[in-house]
């Protein structure tokens, strides 16, 4: 398992929740690691990313305010953490990643991505 996806649940609209991803070493010279989203019946949308180098992230209009990216390269991990959650916000999170550079327009693309983790749920009540 390349990617390892973790830490979704049920949670109250308002709340906050950080899900993790687990990299393995076997990843190297990684650039980009990014969050997807595939609520029930509609596609996979993009969430937010994170690069190894001095880029920016990205976030979707959808979670900007809310939902930050953060890595700890220590403990090879990334993170999204999610605050002021809304019912609209439930799906499963997937975690992907990416070697090669990439333009800006393209970090929102999921087939840009080499590697996918398995997916953790997430869901909002209202």
């Amino acid at each position: 398992v390349q990617l390892q996806a973790s830490g979704g649940g049920l949670v109250q609209a308002g709340g906050s929740l950080r899900l993790s991803c687990l990299v393995s070493r076997r990843l190297f010279n990684l650039n980009y690691l990014a969050w997807f989203r595939q609520a029930s019946g509609k596609e996979r949308e993009f969430v937010g990313s994170i690069s190894w180098s001095a880029e920016s992230p990205t976030y979707a209009a959808s979670v900007k305010g809310r939902f930050t990216t953060s890595r700890d390269n220590a403990k090879d991990t990334a993170y999204l953490q999610m605050n002021d959650l809304k019912p609209e916000d439930t799906a499963v999170y997937f975690c992907a990643a990416r070697q090669n550079r990439l333009a800006l327009s393209g970090r929102s693309n999921p087939e840009q991505y080499n590697w996918w983790g398995q997916g953790t749920l997430v869901t909002v009540s209202s």
